[in-house]
């Protein structure tokens, strides 16, 4: 089947459904209230997700072959988005939300037998097996990168324009590699991601909640699992946390700034990426379009760096992780205290030479 009729029913159906929802959610009062801490101002609705949910599974089946990994795809699925729209219209206790998470990923890998088992060596030798460590591993990469996606989710559009850019470009590496039917599922994401813009870019009249922030974490995990970690280049390895560097930086990140700020890792701060952008005086729009920027410049990086020899391709992700931190650093998303601490450290130090 031709890739058009899968990806034009992809943005369709999310098109139509997502006004759907967001009718849904105002009639049953499931929003999101302002407060100290966020941007809105007024009630938003959520459970956007469900369009994106919806509109992809939908999609899948009516289009694609139905396999055992796709089976076990579905059903981690499903249990993540009972947890996100639980989370969105009652709330749901932290540690409750992890057992959903767990509970998606076990399917995965114990039914699908979705896991990365192996990671190519640096130097061209035959891929390394990672045995009973592919479990741990595994599981850590699903949880995380749910997460990830959802702790991003601060401005209107953000999550799903990154998600959707990261999905399109796994799709694109899947397909380039001869993973055709993961690179499908993987566009059909990425446009159902992208297709909800319509409602979700600035100013949103819906938001995806934690319905679609952690369905669509969870799907990029599963789908980078299947495509680009099974490839046979030496950087493969590599490729996977490149095309989605923007969450996984941005979290990694906020857990170096909270332990280098002497703050506990799980206590909320307005030093990440969208949040330095805004404080650098940029608008709500261009804040998000800066962070689609930031998005795009990684994706085309893992695909291009797909492409080179293993000595060009190991020093081009040196030179993309050092652009990455440098500019990190000079955003402030590393952190302010840790900044200021290292300028006052310097200026004492050239006060004491002064004396000497």
């Amino acid at each position: 089947m031709s890739l058009f009729l899968p990806l034009a029913m992809a943005i369709a159906l999310t098109l139509i459904l997502s006004p759907l929802v967001r009718l849904l959610a105002m009639k049953s009062g499931v929003v999101d209230l302002p407060d100290y801490r966020k941007i809105h101002t007024e009630a938003m609705p959520l459970l956007g997700g469900l369009a994106i949910y919806i509109g992809f599974w939908a999609t899948v089946l009516c289009t694609q072959a139905v396999t055992k990994e796709i089976l076990a795809f579905g059903a981690g699925s499903l249990l993540i988005l009972i947890s996100g729209v639980w989370d969105d219209a009652r709330g749901l206790r932290p540690a409750a939300k992890l057992a959903f998470q767990l509970a998606a990923a076990f399917i995965v890998v114990l039914y699908g037998g979705i896991r990365i088992d192996f990671v190519t060596s640096l130097y061209g030798a035959n891929p390394i097996s990672l045995g009973w460590m592919a479990f741990p591993l595994t599981i850590g990469w699903v949880v995380g990168l749910t997460n990830a996606i959802n702790l991003m989710d601060g401005l209107d559009g953000l999550a799903a324009g990154v998600s959707g850019i990261a999905a399109v470009t796994i799709g694109v590496v899947s397909l380039m590699e001869g993973f055709f039917s993961v690179g499908v599922l993987a566009l059909i994401l990425g446009l159902c991601s992208l297709a909800f813009l319509r409602i979700n870019f600035h100013p949103a009249k819906l938001f995806m909640g934690d319905t679609g922030a952690l369905f669509l974490g969870f799907s990029l995990a599963v789908l980078s699992m299947m495509g680009m970690t099974k490839m046979a280049t030496t950087v493969s390895v590599f490729l996977p946390i490149l095309v989605l560097g923007v969450p996984i930086f941005d979290t990694l990140l906020a857990i170096v700034r909270r332990l280098v700020n002497k703050t506990p890792i799980f206590s909320p701060d307005k030093d990440h990426l969208h949040h330095r952008l805004l404080a650098m005086g940029l608008s709500h729009k261009n804040a998000v379009l800066a962070v689609y920027g930031v998005s795009v410049f990684l994706s085309l990086s893992a695909i291009g760096i797909s492409l080179l020899p293993t000595g060009q391709a190991m020093m081009a992700l040196f030179l993309v992780a050092l652009a990455v931190f440098f500019g990190a650093d000079r955003l402030g998303v590393i952190g302010r205290k840790f900044r200021e601490n290292r300028a006052e450290g310097e200026k004492a130090s050239i006060h004491r030479k002064s004396e000497g």
